[in-house]
């Protein structure tokens, strides 16, 4: 998990199991938790081992292991000696020891019962982190298990998301006994002097008959009003003890916490007016902007928020003015949102274009067609707008790129002087449009028909857009993705669609075939947690409502909407999926978290 802070490094493996906000709060009762706790030593480690010869230099030490050369200012300078000796100047050599044998098993024994209900419960969870990762650390095995349960259903050792769910449901109502503390130490044949065994729970542990041969951690609520803490004392049988005070997350998260810690969290549902209903949308041609289309014919763009937390900001709006029809929409990183329109007959842009204009001797337009004749078609009331692109020509003038209104790709240049905007269809039988590691890509059909046929992705430059085949799509489909591992040379993580429920994945530098079940409707494609890097095609079940992964070797239900589905999209260039449903809840999902990052009550989607 990347998106941990750096001083969770240590515990990232366990942490990266949870939601990543459920994982920032526990990140704070873990470092407290494992300073107090401090590292497994093995037994003959606490006694001082034997000595064994000499290991390099010291500052300290006793003067019968001084080294010679030392010596000779007591001799030449006394003076100096008694200097070199007052400011630990002097060198030493340092005593070594042999190597303490590991500790045979670290075990913990958590307290179920009534007095660890609730808030405790927290402590303990952190802790199983903790310890698992501090076992691991020495090289020893960790085994834990519930004090009150029956040890012949056997104990856990390791921390997962199965094993904390039978710890979660193992509450009890009996305080721990006596009895079950023998019951365990013969099953797990528990000796303190060659094992690490802590007991967690209530004070009350301490007094169990045999509980004062092992290492205890007592975690209580500290009672204050409006106070939300946790007093933890660990006694270790070695050391004098050490108290820790905890605080506690946010109730809400505390609840979800003990509950179910592995669930994401879901945001909660942000309102618009009735007046901002938004009826369509699409992810900018750069994949970091969500466009909304308004059922006002106005068009906006929201950024992405990168947490649950986080505030959704208002989107940037424009709306039509009189006479206005608006084309296609886009956003620029250093421009903002741009919108195309055609008044009157003219093409007119509501955004500013970057007019740096520079001589360029051998400035050539870059397309192989540019036919001036051919106009983009007017979209009606409630159809969907195009996709806008920019790019810099060879004299710096920024050109303006539509796709999406027909299978054509249109070209439009302003004239910085008379602020009239130029159109020309300058490719065809376009599939898709992108920004992709920055710069233009242009999927197109070649046209032919037989052998090498097949389609091409056009890289756009200043002077020229160069060709790259892809093998064949009948469907006419082209996915770009967002993957931190390599894909396409050039394009990344790209799916074509070959055929009816027949895919082609680019990823890792294969091509992986990924066939979808029947009724299942891809809607992108994305990369997912973990360090294998799985990526697959983002698919919609038939029932309208489930999303799925679908890779060539994996399947995986990745989250089910509130209602049914009517659009579905992905970004090329964040891990986050869009849907809006039925009900006009547009909802933001980011596929590497796990996590709903923002909800949207637009009253739209029907």
């Amino acid at each position: 998990m990347t998106a941990l802070p750096h001083a969770l490094r240590p515990w990232a493996e366990s942490l990266s199991k949870f939601p990543l906000d459920a994982a920032l709060h526990l990140g704070p009762l873990v470092a407290r938790l494992s300073a107090a706790l401090g590292p497994l030593r093995a037994p003959s480690e606490r006694e001082g081992g034997e000595p064994q010869g000499y290991d390099g230099l010291s500052r300290r030490g006793a003067f019968d292991r001084l080294l010679v050369s030392e010596w000779l200012w007591a001799l030449e300078a006394p003076d100096e000696l008694v200097r070199r000796a007052a400011f630990g100047e002097l060198s030493f050599l340092k005593p070594a020891f042999r190597e303490p044998r590991r500790a045979h098993r670290t075990v913990a024994l958590l307290d179920a019962g009534p007095d660890q209900l609730g808030a405790p419960r927290l402590a303990h969870l952190a802790l199983l982190i903790v310890m698992a990762r501090r076992a691991q650390a020495a090289g020893a095995p960790f085994t834990w298990g519930v004090l009150q349960a029956d040890p012949k259903g056997g104990a856990f050792t390791d921390v997962t998301p199965a094993t904390v769910g039978a710890w979660l449901g193992a509450r009890d109502t009996a305080p721990p006994s006596a009895e079950r503390l023998v019951a365990w130490r013969e099953a797990l044949g528990l000796d303190a002097r060659t094992m690490d065994v802590w007991l967690v729970g209530a004070p009350r542990l301490s007094r169990l008959a045999g509980a004062e041969s092992f290492s205890r951690i007592e975690v209580s609520e500290v009672l204050a009003p409006e106070v939300r803490q946790l007093a933890v004392d660990v006694r270790a049988v070695s050391r004098a003890p050490r108290s820790v005070v905890l605080d506690l997350p946010p109730p809400g998260d505390s609840v979800r916490l003990l509950r179910d810690p592995f669930r994401a969290r879901v945001a909660a549902p942000v309102k618009t007016t009735q007046s901002t209903r938004v009826s369509r949308f699409a992810f900018s041609a750069d994949g970091r902007r969500l466009l909304l289309f308004y059922s006002d014919g106005s068009v906006g763009a929201m950024a992405l928020p990168n947490s649950p937390r986080a505030t959704v900001a208002r989107p940037q709006r424009v709306r039509p003015q009189r006479g206005e029809t608006f084309l296609g929409a886009g956003w620029r990183r250093q421009g903002g949102l741009l919108v195309l329109a055609k008044k009157a007959g003219d093409y007119v842009f509501r955004g500013q274009l970057q007019h740096r204009i520079i001589y360029h001797p051998r400035a050539v337009f870059p397309w192989g067609l540019r036919d001036t004749q051919s106009h983009p078609p007017v979209p009606e009331a409630g159809q969907r707008l195009g996709r806008l692109t920019t790019y810099l020509n060879a004299l710096n003038r920024e050109c303006v790129l539509l796709v999406g209104l027909d299978d054509n790709l249109y070209c439009f240049e302003e004239d910085p002087a008379t602020r009239r905007v130029v159109s020309a269809l300058v490719a065809r039988d376009v599939m898709t449009a992108a920004h992709v590691r920055g710069v233009n890509m242009v999927v197109t059909r070649d046209g032919q028909v037989g052998p090498g046929s097949g389609v091409r992705l056009g890289i756009v430059s200043p002077n020229e857009v160069s060709q790259v085949p892809l093998e064949d799509s009948r469907i006419g489909t082209v996915w770009f993705g967002a993957s931190h591992h390599p894909g396409h040379s050039d394009a990344g993580l790209i799916a074509v669609n070959n055929e009816p429920g027949v895919w082609g994945l680019h990823h890792r530098k294969a091509v992986e075939v990924v066939t979808l079940p029947p009724g299942f409707r891809a809607v992108g494609v994305g990369a997912f947690p973990g360090p294998e890097g799985l990526a697959g095609l983002l698919a919609l079940e038939p029932d309208q409502r489930s999303f799925w992964s679908m890779g060539a070797h994996h399947q995986s239900k990745l989250v089910v909407a509130a209602a049914d589905v009517v659009h579905a999209e992905a970004s090329h260039a964040v891990p986050v999926l869009a849907w809006l449903t039925t009900e006009g809840e547009l909802v933001l999902y980011h596929l590497e978290h796990n996590v709903v990052l923002c909800r949207i009550q637009t009253g739209g989607g029907v």
